[in-house]
């Protein structure tokens, strides 16, 4: 028998120094969160990229020998804390503990879902998380299909290149574009930019995204959705789908989807939902009629990795009917697949743009198991009401500017009390010095022109101290280096 310590792949593979080495790992993970938790060290340890950049050299040695621990620790210290309750910054979710030792199983197994023999398990799961989202979206489980996919971007791609399979005359897939139409997507002006970008990809040209614009509330405006399309088809242009926003990226605006599909049915049109952020309200029995209409659809994206606590990537992409899953990737590869997709649904690369991809379903699969459904429905509702407590406190207070009551977890406000000069620049500047000093992360948006300062909350650990705290910090940031009222 080969001894590892002198064969250094036997080393590498040892199961007895990966179990002392992994315990040290979870002690030091459970150290970090602990920290975070009680709110110590900065949110960002902020560094210049430059230095950032100096502080990881690619000094990478012919024989090693660095520790493990020692590296392990020193990406704790120096990365984005998210995990800290006043990290109010992206759309990136505070993932639950479980799910990291999640990962460990599933980077260890490495079990792809292109075929099913290399994802036996992966696959199974996938498909029941499909089926169970499907249910609670409002589709019905027996027809509908779908696959999960490695983020939104993928996810609305995926999505779209099955609304131009099922509307385009002729097999686009195969043949590429034959049709003298005009091609188009129709999008509001609040839809993730990854809508516009799939058009591109798709070989549509930005130019063939029709923007919609929205009221007052950052909702697509179906008045001007219904004169848009009669005026496509006047000039002969076929709208492969619309797409409706559920939880813009901005404001989380939820788009008036049952009007948007009573416009789509009655033009035989696909509609399709972008619910990457707002679409985990479906898990919830209070906060699904926000989304009323979403069974309606077509097809309709959620992210994992935003509102169901679930690191990144992992998004679900449903089809109300199931069939439309297969059509759009359809292809041979003898290597792999023996018959049509239709026949072997199990192997679920030949329904999505990734062949082999992670076990994506192992983490949300595991965590319904354990924790149950109520516990997601109580996290959504928990952060949708922190976020009114929060969006009511910033229109009470004097000075303050709310750009719009939120319908889900985001809020988007200024500080501009009377007699500043700039108020754009006084944004960008408190945005700027808070993230350096670590207090808190926030992030910044421009909404008609103007610039707000948005917190997604995201942590439900993060407390009305922690956002009253956040108000009393913008304020005081507002005021350092002002020599008068006009200058604040």
């Amino acid at each position: 028998m080969q001894n590892p310590a002198s064969d250094p792949f036997l080393k590498a593979y040892d199961p007895e120094a990966f179990r002392r080495l992994g315990h040290q790992v979870v002690d030091a993970l459970a150290d970090h969160l602990r920290g975070v938790q009680l709110r110590q060290g900065p949110v960002l340890p902020w560094r210049d990229p430059q230095v950032a950049l100096a502080d990881w050299p690619a000094d990478f040695t012919r024989g090693g020998g660095a520790d493990p621990l020692a590296l392990i620790r020193t990406v704790l210290d120096r990365s984005h804390h998210l995990q800290h309750p006043r990290y109010v910054g992206h759309q990136c979710s505070v993932p639950l503990p479980l799910t990291a030792l999640l990962g460990a199983v599933a980077d260890l197994l490495n079990n792809g879902t292109a075929v099913y023999e290399m994802g036996p398990a992966s696959t199974a799961m996938e498909q029941s998380l499909v089926q169970w989202l499907s249910g609670r979206v409002g589709f019905d489980p027996a027809q509908a299909g779908g696959i999960f996919t490695h983020g939104g971007s993928a996810g609305n791609l995926t999505a779209l290149l099955a609304a131009r399979q099922a509307a385009a005359p002729n097999d686009v897939w195969e043949e590429g574009y034959q049709s003298p139409l005009d091609l188009c997507v129709v999008v509001s002006d609040q839809a993730h930019y990854s809508v516009r970008r799939s058009a591109q990809v798709m070989g549509l040209g930005g130019r063939n995204v029709i923007v919609i614009p929205t009221d007052e509330h950052y909702r697509m405006r179906v008045d001007q959705l219904a004169a848009a399309l009669d005026q496509a088809a006047g000039k002969g242009r076929k709208v492969l789908a619309v797409v409706a926003s559920a939880g813009s990226t901005a404001t989380g605006a939820i788009d008036p989807l049952d009007a948007i599909a009573d416009l789509c049915q009655a033009r035989n049109l696909w509609l399709h939902v972008d619910g990457a952020h707002s679409g985990a309200f479906v898990v919830s029995d209070r906060l699904r009629p926000a989304l009323r209409g979403i069974e309606r659809a077509h097809s309709v994206v959620i992210d994992a990795h935003k509102m169901l606590m679930m690191p990144s990537l992992a998004t679900a992409v449903l089809f109300r009917n199931g069939d439309h899953s297969y059509e759009t990737f359809s292809q041979q590869a003898s290597y792999l697949f023996d018959r049509s997709p239709r026949q072997e649904w199990y192997n679920l690369g030949q329904r999505t743009l990734e062949c082999t991809k992670r076990f994506l379903s192992l983490n949300l699969y595991v965590a319904l198991q354990v924790l149950g459904t109520d516990f997601f429905a109580g996290f959504v509702e928990r952060m949708k009401d922190l976020a009114t407590w929060f969006a009511l406190t910033i229109e009470a207070r004097p000075g303050w500017d709310l750009a719009v009551l939120p319908e889900g977890n985001i809020v988007c406000f200024r500080y501009a009390p009377a007699g500043v000069a700039d108020p754009d620049q006084l944004q960008s500047r408190i945005r700027d010095t808070i993230i350096q000093s670590g207090a808190f992360h926030l992030v910044k948006t421009v909404l008609r022109g103007k610039t707000y300062l948005r917190t997604t909350l995201i942590n439900p650990l993060t407390t009305e101290d922690d956002l009253a705290a956040l108000l009393a910090l913008v304020e005081a940031t507002a005021g350092v280096g002002a020599t008068s009222r006009q200058e604040l």
